[in-house]
C-alpha cells in the first residue's frame, strides 16, 4: 500500500522543496502537518500533500503567500479549479517553448553552412530569440496561446512547415503582379489573394481574437516584420483590393 504519512525531510525530498520552505509555510499557516510522532516530529498525511500541491500550483500562477492564504481559507474543495488554472498556464508555456524551439531550429539551420559563431554572435541570437518570443506573447492571452498550440497540433508540423515555406513564394508572386501592373481584380491576382487568405486563416482559424492580435502585432512591428521577409504595405493593400477582407 502507498505510504500515507511522511516526515518533513522525506516530504521535502519527494517534492523537491526544502525543509526550510515547508517550515516557512507552516509559520504562515499554509501547511500545518496533521500529526506529530510521540517524539514531536512532524507527520504529513495525504491531505497535507494535497495542500502542498495547492500552494505550489498557486505560487506557479504568480500569487503571493498572502494571496494564497486568502484563496485557501474557505473550507471547500478547490483542487479542480487550481488544477485547471495550472494546466492552462503550463499549456501557454508549452506554446512559448515550441515557438522558441522553432526559432532556434531555424537559426541553427542557417548557421550550419557558416563558421562557428563566436560569443558576440551567440549573444545576438539570444537577444533576437528573446525579443521575438516576448513580442509574440505581448499580443496573445494565455488562452489564445493555448488555442494556438491546440491548432498547431491539429495541423501537424508538416503542414506548418509547408505554409512557412509557401509564404515567401506567395509574397514574391504578389510583388511580381504589382510590378507587372496587373489589375487586382484579375483572375490571377484574385487567386493569389485567395491563397493569402487561406494561409492567414490556417494561423488564426477564423478566431476574431487571434486574427486581431495577429494584425495588431504586424501593424505595430511593421519594420521588424518587413526585415524578416514579411509583406509590405503595398502588397497588403494589393491583396485587399484583390478581394481579401480583414487583412
Amino acid at each position: 500500500m502507498e505510504q500515507t504519512a511522511w516526515k518533513v525531510g522525506e516530504l521535502a525530498r519527494r517534492t523537491g522543496l526544502t525543509v526550510r520552505t515547508l517550515h516557512h509555510w507552516e509559520e504562515r499557516g499554509l501547511i500545518v502537518p496533521s500529526r506529530r510522532t510521540a517524539a514531536g516530529h512532524r507527520l504529513y498525511d495525504d491531505r497535507d500533500v494535497r495542500r502542498v500541491y495547492e500552494v505550489v500550483a498557486l505560487r506557479e500562477l504568480g500569487l503571493s503567500l498572502e494571496a494564497i492564504a486568502e484563496v485557501l481559507a474557505p473550507d471547500r474543495d478547490r483542487l479542480e479549479g487550481i488544477l485547471s488554472a495550472h494546466l492552462t498556464q503550463v499549456e501557454a508555456r508549452l506554446v512559448a517553448l515550441r515557438d522558441l524551439r522553432t526559432t532556434l531550429a531555424a537559426l541553427v539551420a542557417g548557421l550550419r553552412n557558416s563558421t562557428t559563431p563566436g560569443p558576440s554572435d551567440l549573444m545576438g541570437l539570444i537577444d533576437e530569440v528573446s525579443k521575438m518570443t516576448e513580442t509574440f506573447n505581448n499580443y496573445f492571452t494565455d488562452e489564445q496561446l493555448a488555442a494556438l498550440e491546440a491548432r498547431r497540433q491539429e495541423l501537424g508540423e508538416d503542414t506548418i512547415r509547408a505554409a512557412e515555406r509557401e509564404w515567401p513564394e506567395l509574397i514574391a508572386a504578389v510583388q511580381a503582379e504589382i510590378d507587372a501592373g496587373t489589375d487586382p481584380s484579375s483572375p490571377r491576382a484574385r487567386a493569389l489573394a485567395a491563397r493569402w487568405g487561406e494561409l492567414l486563416e490556417s494561423f488564426h482559424g477564423g478566431d476574431p481574437g487571434l486574427r486581431e492580435g495577429l494584425y495588431r502585432m504586424r501593424d505595430e512591428n511593421a519594420d521588424e516584420v518587413l526585415s524578416r521577409g514579411g509583406p509590405t504595405d503595398e502588397q497588403i493593400d494589393y491583396v485587399r483590393r484583390a478581394g481579401v477582407t480583414g487583412v
